[in-house]
């Protein structure tokens, strides 16, 4: 195999295919994290469940959120795939804008910003497996 036909490959497999598994693995381990024990996501940026505890609200809705498109990453097929790894690039830059813009706001918490590294890195992944 020519040095030309195994660009984009990785042992055999597309990049992309990696790019598109590993964000959806991504996915899943962060979004079952946040339904399982948002609480502890919370306090790991920076915000008290205790004093706060809509938050736990709002990281389960974007933790179910966050296991669907990840399950959808992995258990689609063809144009049902094609389509959702194209969602992907739009769900993580938003997700990475509103994650920096609440960073520059002053009331998110400092360690919020790992929020905006996330996205940005899922952001990338999303890039990379959609070409």
């Amino acid at each position: 195999m020519g040095d030309r036909s195994r660009a984009g490959r990785l042992r055999g497999v597309d990049i992309h295919d990696y790019a598109r598994v590993l964000l959806a693995c991504i996915r899943l381990l962060n979004g079952t994290a946040a339904l399982v024990v948002p609480g502890f996501l919370a306090r790991q940026i920076g915000v008290d469940p205790d004093a706060n505890p809509g938050i736990k609200y709002v990281f389960r809705m974007f933790g179910i959120r966050t296991v669907l498109i990840g399950a959808e990453l992995l258990m689609q097929t063809g144009d049902r795939r094609s389509e959702a790894v194209r969602r992907a690039i739009l769900i993580h830059a938003s997700d990475t804008l509103a994650a920096f813009l609440a960073s520059l706001s002053g009331q998110f918490p400092r360690q919020g910003r790992t929020i905006v590294w996330i996205s940005a890195v899922n952001t990338a992944l999303a890039i990379v497996a959609n070409r």
